[in-house]
């Protein structure tokens, strides 16, 4: 923290400001012609106060690449469309089981599991798509449309 009053703003600083106003902007919170001219604004500017007054009326800007989970080295989410297909799995594997107990009860005694020919492929198949980004544009296998 700056003990003087007055200090002298860095072109940087002045980058960073313009930066903050360009989200602002992107957000809604400001329109164009605002925008145009808070950085005509900025870029008069030659104290750090002075900047700071150029966003005294707007929030403080978070920074989206540190709040999105899709970082390098941290967990990737998963998208929506492995999302959709592992619940439909999951339903239709519910489903098969919920038929094979019913008829196991129907019959007084355990049948034979066919629900895992349907459960085992289709599980298998999802984990490994997920896995290796087969079909997400990660994979070797990936297409462009």
């Amino acid at each position: 923290m700056d003990i003087a009053t007055g200090t002298r703003a860095s072109d940087a600083e002045r980058q960073d400001i313009v930066t903050q106003l360009a989200r602002h902007l992107s957000d809604g919170r400001i329109d164009l012609t605002e925008y145009d001219q808070r950085v005509a604004a900025v870029w008069a500017t030659t104290t750090r106060d002075d900047l700071q007054r150029v966003l005294a009326d707007l929030p403080p800007v978070r920074d989206r690449a540190n709040s999105t989970p899709a970082q390098p080295g941290s967990r990737r989410r998963i998208p929506l469309w492995q999302r959709i297909e592992a619940s439909a799995w999951l339903g239709v594997s519910l489903l098969c089981v919920v038929i094979w107990a019913l008829v196991s009860i129907g019959l007084g005694e355990f049948t034979y599991p066919w629900p895992l020919w349907v459960i085992g492929p289709w599980g298998a198949a999802l984990i490994f798509r997920m896995l290796t980004g087969w079909e997400s544009g990660a994979g070797c296998g990936a297409r462009r449309r």
